[in-house]
C-alpha cells in the first residue's frame, strides 16, 4: 500500500503534471529536481496516473502525489478532478505531459499560470507557451523536460534520475535473492511499447546459459503481467539457480530487486530506465528507438544497437516484417558486454572525518587537519587486494563554510600519499534531497560503476550511523570505529576502537569466509 503525504503550506503552490509511461517518468526526475531547486519553499504536488505514481514514492522533492485515476474518466470525471485541484489554490502548473488533456485540466482548475510545450493544439490554454518544433525527436528526453523549464525561466542545476528506495524495501529484495548463487544477471525481455523494441527470447536464453556456465551465477527473469509468455520462453531453457518473477512484482519491489542484481540486461523499456536511475550495471538493447533520445545515462552502461537504414523508426511493430534491427544484435555481443559490466573487484569504503582523520567540524584549513596515527595500517588492505575508496558528506560546502577546492585537495592527499584509488564527496545540504548524501548510496554506486566493485566482497568503515546504513543499503559489511561521532551503532556488523583494529578485523573476517 503506497502512502502519499499531504502537501504542506509553502510560499507558492505548484502543480506538476507528470507523464504516463514509467520510462518517461524516470527521465522527468531531473526536471522535478530543478523545479524544487528553483522553488525551495514551495508546496509541490505531482499529478500522475496510479501506474507510475510509486516511482515517486519517498521522493523528498515532492510534497504530495495526486492520483489521476479511473474515477476521473470522461467529462464529469475531469470536472471532478478540476474542482478538487481548484480547492488546493495552485498558483502555477508546469505540464511535463504533452497532452491536450493536461492543459485543459489545469485551465478548468483555475490555475493562473500554466506552462507547457505549445503542441497538441493546446496553446490557447497555456499562459506561457514553450515552442516545441519536434524537440522530442531531436534531444534526449531528459533534456526535453529540462528545456521546457529553461524556456520558462528556470535554470536547472545538474541532476540525474534517482529512485528513493528505503532500507526496508532493499532488505526483502535482498532476502528474496539470497538463495541464488552470485553473480546475479537480471533479464527484462519485454517492452510495453511494442514488439519492435523486443530482442528475441531465444537469444536472451542463450546469453543466460552462457552467463551461468562462465560465472556459476544465477538468472532472475522479470517482466510485466502482459509479458509472462515472453519470459516463459526464456525460463524453459534455464534449469538451475534461477528465479521467475515476470508478472508478480509491484513497481517498488521491481526497483528494489533490480538494484540487487549484479548486472541487468534489458530492452528499451521502463525497467531499463529504473536500472539506469539506480545505477545498476546495465546492458541496454535498442531496436526501433534511439538511445540518443531515450537511452540510459549512468556510468557502466553498455548500449547495443545496429546500424540499419530503417532505424530508428519509432514504430511499435516492424513495418518491413523482418525486425532486422534486432536480428542483427548477436547473442555473443550482448554476453561480452555483460561480462564487461559485471562487478568483480573488492573494496573498502572509508568515511573521512572521524574515521581517517580527526573530525574538525567542517574541516577548512590545513592547521586543523590531523591524520590518525594508525593510518598506515590501511596499506595492509591494499596488499590484500582491496581497492580503497573514500566517501564523505561535505555539507559545509553548501553552507558556505567549507571551500570545495580545499575539500578536493584533502581528498587528493589521501589518494597521493595513502594509496586511495578514488575519493567521492557530497557537497549538498541535508534538505536538498540528493542521491549522494549518505546513507543514500549514489557515491558508492558511482564507485562501483567506475571501478567494477562487487559490494558483496566489500566493507564500509565509518564513525556514524549514516556510514553503517550506507553499507546496509549497498549490501556490504559494516565496520564502526570509535574515533569519531559514535561509540556504537545498531547497524554495524563489527565495532573497533580504532582504524588499525578495523583493518585487522576485516582481514580476519575475510579469512573466515
Amino acid at each position: 500500500m503506497v502512502n502519499y503525504t499531504v502537501a504542506q503550506n509553502g510560499n507558492i503552490n505548484i502543480l506538476i503534471r507528470g507523464v504516463n509511461w514509467i520510462g518517461d517518468a524516470v527521465m522527468s526526475m531531473p526536471a522535478i529536481h530543478a523545479i524544487r531547486q528553483a522553488y525551495p519553499d514551495a508546496s509541490i504536488s505531482l499529478l500522475v496516473k496510479p501506474f507510475v505514481a510509486p516511482i515517486f514514492e519517498n521522493n523528498p522533492l515532492i510534497d504530495e502525489i495526486i492520483l489521476y485515476d479511473d474515477s476521473h474518466k470522461g467529462i464529469t470525471g475531469r470536472l471532478r478532478l478540476a474542482r478538487m485541484l481548484r480547492k488546493k489554490r495552485f498558483q502555477k502548473a508546469i505540464l511535463l505531459q504533452n497532452a491536450f488533456d493536461a492543459a485543459l485540466i489545469a485551465f478548468l482548475a483555475g490555475i493562473p499560470e500554466r506552462i507547457g510545450y505549445d503542441r497538441d493544439g493546446r496553446g490557447f490554454l497555456l499562459t506561457q507557451k514553450i515552442p516545441h518544433d519536434k524537440l522530442d525527436r531531436k534531444i534526449h528526453h531528459i533534456e526535453y523536460y529540462l528545456n521546457l523549464l529553461k524556456n520558462a525561466g528556470i535554470d536547472p542545476a545538474p541532476a540525474r534520475p534517482w529512485i528513493y528506495l528505503t532500507h526496508e524495501e532493499r532488505q526483502p529484495a535482498r532476502q528474496m535473492l539470497s538463495q541464488l548463487r552470485r553473480p546475479i544477471l537480471g533479464i527484462n525481455p519485454g517492452a510495453t511499447y511494442g514488439s519492435a523494441k523486443r530482442w528475441f527470447p531465444e537469444r536472451f536464453a542463450e546469453v543466460a546459459k552462457w552467463f551461468q556456465m562462465e560465472t556459476g551465477g544465477s538468472i532472475v527473469i522479470f517482466g510485466g503481467k502482459n509479458e509472462v509468455d515472453i519470459a516463459q520462453e526464456i525460463d524453459k531453457h534455464i534449469f538451475d539457480s534461477k528465479l521467475f518473477l515476470a508478472g508478480s512484482t509491484g513497481l517498488r519491489q521491481l526497483a528494489a530487486l533490480i538494484s540487487e542484481c549484479d548486472v541487468f540486461v534489458s530492452n528499451d523499456s521502463g525497467p531499463m530506465h529504473i536500472a539506469d536511475a539506480l545505477i545498476t550495471p546495465l546492458v541496454a538493447i535498442f531496436g526501433s528507438t534511439s538511445a540518443e533520445l531515450t537511452g540510459p545515462t549512468s556510468p557502466n552502461t553498455h548500449v547495443i544497437s545496429c546500424r540499419v537504414s530503417c532505424r530508428p523508426c519509432f514504430d511499435r511493430t516492424c513495418g518491413l516484417g523482418d525486425l532486422r534491427c534486432m536480428s542483427m544484435v548477436r547473442s555473443d555481443e550482448v554476453f561480452f558486454r555483460i561480462k564487461d559490466a559485471l562487478p568483480v573487484k573488492k573494496a573498502v569504503f572509508f568515511d573521512r572525518d572521524g574515521t581517517l582523520c580527526k573530525d574538525a567540524d567542517y574541516l577548512n584549513r590545513w592547521e586543523d587537519f590531523e591524520i590518525f596515527k594508525d593510518m598506515d595500517s590501511i596499506k595492509k588492505l591494499k596488499a590484500a587486494g582491496y581497492m580503497l575508496i573514500g566517501v564523505s558528506n561535505q555539507s559545509g560546502i553548501k553552507r558556505g563554510i567549507v571551500d570545495e577546492a580545499f575539500t578536493k585537495s584533502v581528498n587528493e592527499k589521501f589518494m597521493n600519499e595513502y594509496g586511495f584509488d578514488d575519493f567521492f564527496y557530497c557537497p549538498h545540504g541535508p534538505a536538498e534531497g540528493c542521491s549522494c548524501r549518505k546513507p543514500e548510496p549514489a557515491m558508492a554506486l558511482w564507485a562501483r560503476a567506475k571501478h567494477r566493485i562487487d559490494f558483496r566482497k566489500s566493507y564500509v568503515v565509518g564513525d556514524k550511523d549514516a556510514d553503517m546504513l550506507l553499507g546496509r543499503n549497498i549490501g556490504a559489511k559494516t565496520v564502526l570505529v570509535k574515533t569519531g561521532k559514535q561509540q556504537a551503532s545498531e547497524y554495524a556488523d563489527a565495532v573497533f576502537d580504532n582504524l588499525a583494529q578495523a583493518v585487522d578485523g576485516i582481514l580476519m573476517d575475510e579469512k573466515d569466509i
